[in-house]
């Protein structure tokens, strides 16, 4: 069915959005186990807005967006997705925009043509508008090159002059393992609004050059925003090198804004460093990469070398976890009992759709939504046939509870089983340790000596060798 573009004046969808945000709060609340956002202040109160973002997973990066900004935004979506039976009423609910393809929209140019009329009614009438340019998502950590969209929507808006103007503000959504339940992390970092007045003053006369121009002003921003490598390997092995470097005492940004921006001069630096000196390089990553390889199987991780992991000690940490563990165990059983069905059937359906890294989120969030409410209303039913009304209540009013505590104990038995498997390790041979902590600390060294080879036009390992 054909989605239909509904008038931006319309207040009914109030209710309904307020809904769906606060439910895809509630998501990703509960899917990652931590969401940063900075940046608030650069969203402005009133005026037509348009929101770009980079597009790395999937429909995730909507929630986000529709969660986290401080105004309500009618995002852009992939026209088929207003067919799909989980998907498409929630876009519907919060006044999204079918975005029509190449393949979708064929040869007939209306299509697209009412969206533009929607954006631009939208913008005029001092609404936000949320729009991913790079037109589609993807998984590897770069940002595809971008489509001239958001550029011609705010544009259209601006033909006649609207005051205040409407404002462009490039978002950075930067994930750390997103597809993981409970151990991902998201942060949405919101830039500096892009200047817009000399592409809207161009568009007089060349609007074409104005769109390509506006986006590639964009494009930079965006850049500004997020961390780039050159494929997923090379990202994690960046992550490894800051974990080293803090590791040995040197300085990293802790707030979420000031790593990203620390992992960003790092990958220049590292872009630089493999045209000077390609050979040193490949060497650093093979070593960092046998020894993440060899902490990993031994059960310590990398933070946790920062001293010699001795018997005593792990077997203190084991003993202090299992304690608590069992005393916890009760309460603890009646949240995986209540939850356990439809959480493995949730991972058999997303290895059943053998869905990409930038979809593996969205399918455990959307499958979920239809398991977890099915097998809850089961078990609701069952109690209040069998026990009465007030136990059904009662019932109600501990589910949710005991699911956030499984979490957590279930987080504690990961740790448990971990510091076991380094036990073990540490028991077998009692040298590992202070071995893998050496060639940390080499690896270290050898950071140090390769940021001495970088220039100082880039500060930030300039910084980071000076601090030293």
């Amino acid at each position: 069915m054909e989605p239909k573009l509904e008038s931006p004046t319309a207040e009914s969808g109030t209710a309904g959005y307020a809904v769906v945000r606060a439910l895809a709060r509630f998501l990703l609340v509960l899917f990652y186990r931590r969401i940063d956002v900075v940046g608030e202040e650069n969203v402005p109160a009133e005026g037509g807005l348009v929101v770009a973002a980079n597009h790395h997973n999937s429909v995730v990066d909507a929630m986000l967006l529709i969660a986290r900004l401080p105004r309500r935004v009618r995002a852009l979506a992939n026209a088929p997705l207003f067919g799909h039976g989980l998907i498409g009423p929630f876009l519907r609910l919060v006044g999204a925009l079918p975005v029509h393809r190449r393949q979708e929209a064929g040869t007939d140019p209306t299509r697209n043509a009412a969206l533009f009329a929607a954006t631009t009614e939208t913008l005029r009438r001092g609404g936000a508008i949320a729009i991913f340019p790079e037109g589609r998502t993807q998984a590897e950590p770069v940002l595809l090159e971008l489509r001239t969209g958001a550029a011609r929507m705010l544009l259209a808006a601006e033909e006649t002059p609207a005051w205040p103007p409407v404002t462009l503000v490039p978002v950075g959504l930067v994930f750390n393992a997103p597809g993981t339940f409970r151990e991902g992390r998201a942060l949405v970092l919101i830039g500096p609004p892009v200047a817009t007045s000399d592409a809207v003053e161009l568009a007089r006369s060349e609007p074409e050059q104005a769109a390509r121009v506006l986006t590639d002003e964009l494009s930079t921003a965006l850049r500004g925003l997020i961390v780039e490598a050159d494929d997923r390997q090379t990202l994690g092995q960046l992550r490894f090198a800051e974990e080293l470097w803090r590791g040995e005492g040197g300085e990293v940004p802790v707030d979420p804004a000031g790593r990203v921006a620390w992992l960003r001069g790092a990958m220049r630096g590292y872009r630089l460093l493999l045209e000077r000196a390609p050979a040193q390089v490949a060497a650093f990553r093979q070593r960092l990469a046998e020894l993440v390889a060899d902490v990993e199987r031994a059960g310590f991780g990398l933070a946790g070398l920062a001293r010699p992991a001795t018997p005593a000690r792990l077997a203190g940490r084991a003993g202090w976890e299992a304690a608590i563990l069992l005393l916890l165990v009760p309460l603890a059983f009646v949240g995986i009992v209540l939850h356990i069905v439809p959480y493995k059937l949730t991972g058999w359906g997303v290895r059943m759709l053998k869905a990409t890294d930038e979809e593996e989120a969205t399918d455990k969030i959307a499958i979920g939504l239809v398991l977890f409410p099915f097998f809850w209303t089961l078990e609701i039913w069952a109690v209040l046939r069998w026990g009465g009304l007030w136990a059904a209540i009662t019932f109600l009013a501990l589910l949710f509870p005991a699911a956030f505590f499984a979490l957590g104990w279930l987080d504690r038995l990961k740790r448990l089983r971990r510091d076991i498997h380094a036990l073990a390790s540490c028991l077998r041979d009692r040298e590992l340790p202070v071995r893998l902590l050496e060639r940390r600390r080499n690896l270290a060294v050898e950071i140090r000596e390769l940021a001495s080879l970088v220039p100082e036009e880039w500060p930030e390992l300039q910084d980071l060798r000076r601090s030293r």
